[in-house]
């Protein structure tokens, strides 16, 4: 997190120097610009009712029609940078349990959004998702030279191809994959992530099982992003122009990390604006796993500007994700939803989010994976926040105890 504010704050004094070419963006909020050749369902502004009202009965109807044993299991996977390793480890833990359900609808926020695809796809990809969060490719994120992040921050477009988040999501984002999704998504099944679009400054949310069934290489590219851009937290990755058409015109959408506008998500937001009552959702399970921590034990701040700056955005970022997850939790009552999630726990020992050392995501990958496989992941909100806001915060330990208690009752 510390690293993160000082690009951040190094970010606000260059800022005048930021400039790179594109086209203007689309001039409408809720237009029907859209990526080239794929329709505008592929994808939603979270407080657009009117689309949400129009998508909403197929898109929803097909969760029922993919659930084999009539019950809708719904994933949310929030943002958590190197914390992704704990949602990894959690679904392999699942896997290796044979408690691991087959999730009709998963959604996916910035390191969300790239464990996603593996969280949809199942089991068969478990050995691919701990590549992708524990191998060399993401160890690789942010072992920049300064001189390389500064030109990020002059130069935001950057060269893409030569991004080492480019090159971690183009090397799993296959053409195998692609046909996958598509395949899952014919039976009704949902993956959405959500990006930030800058010039709206609205969250979108994207299907990504409709734009894989498109096919072909524009599916992949498109694909890949939009996991990318969900990804690319602004001052540190460059943002993903998405070239877009509305009209006989073209534009250029600037989106970057969906971690700025939102933490994790099930629905859109304007759902829960309107209180939308959405009946195929009543009874379904929805859990959550949220790649991070939800409460830190207190340390002392230095009086000094980065330390200050970065424990306050730290703090804002742990603020920002509860309100999220009491969101998901009224939406969960309002629909009869049973609700379940798992975190980092308090007395876990991670260190900052951007910790991409390949030790350190292992360790935390087999620590989740060994709690889900002993059946001590899943917790209540009661439990949660017990454990996050009792009296006194367990100590950082070097044995943390899991997520669930091994006194409490796990559930599957």
């Amino acid at each position: 997190m510390r690293g993160r504010s000082a690009l951040l704050w190094l970010g606000l004094l260059l800022a005048g120097c930021q400039t790179a070419p594109r086209r203007a963006a689309p001039p409408e909020l809720i237009g029907t610009a859209t990526p080239p050749g794929f329709p505008p369902s592929v994808r939603l502004v979270t407080t657009d009712q009117r689309t949400f009202d129009a998508l909403a009965p197929d898109f929803f109807g097909g969760l029922h029609a993919a659930a084999d044993d009539g019950t809708v299991d719904i994933l949310a996977l929030s943002g958590g940078g190197s914390g992704g390793a704990y949602g990894a480890g959690a679904l392999a833990g699942l896997s290796r349990a044979h408690a691991r359900p087959q999730f009709e609808m998963v959604t996916g926020v910035s390191a969300g959004a790239l464990l996603a695809p593996f969280a949809f796809l199942g089991s068969a990809w478990d050995a691919r998702m701990q590549e992708a969060f524990t191998g060399e490719r993401i160890a690789r994120l942010l072992r920049a030279p300064i001189r390389t992040i500064l030109a990020r921050l002059l130069w935001p477009r950057g060269r893409p191809h030569h991004d080492p988040l480019f090159g971690l999501v183009d090397h799993f984002v296959t053409a195998e994959m692609i046909d996958a999704v598509a395949r899952e998504a014919d039976k009704g099944r949902r993956l959405v992530v959500a990006t930030t679009d800058l010039d709206k400054h609205e969250t979108v949310l994207w299907n990504l099982g409709e734009i894989a069934q498109h096919g072909g290489n524009a599916a992949r590219t498109l694909f890949r992003d939009v996991l990318i851009a969900s990804a690319s937290v602004p001052g540190v990755f460059p943002p993903v122009l998405i070239r877009v058409r509305e009209g006989g015109h073209e534009y250029d959408e600037m989106h970057v990390d969906g971690g700025v506008t939102t933490s994790v998500f099930s629905t859109p937001l304007i759902a829960g604006i309107q209180s939308t009552e959405l009946p195929l959702l009543r009874g379904a399970n929805l859990y959550m796993i949220v790649n991070g921590q939800l409460a830190r034990t207190p340390q002392t701040t230095r009086y000094n500007t980065i330390d200050i700056l970065s424990n306050a955005l730290d703090a804002g970022l742990i603020y920002k994700t509860r309100e999220a997850i009491v969101d998901n939790i009224a939406a969960a009552k309002r629909l009869g939803m049973q609700f379940r999630l798992t975190e980092i726990p308090v007395d876990y020992p991670q260190t900052s989010f951007i910790d991409f050392d390949q030790a350190h995501m292992r360790a935390l990958f087999d620590y989740a994976a060994d709690c889900a496989a002993r059946g001590l992941l899943w917790l209540t909100p009661a439990q949660s926040v017990q454990r996050n806001t009792g009296s006194a915060h367990a100590a950082t330990s070097n044995h943390p105890s899991c997520p669930m208690p091994s006194s409490g009752t796990a559930s599957r």
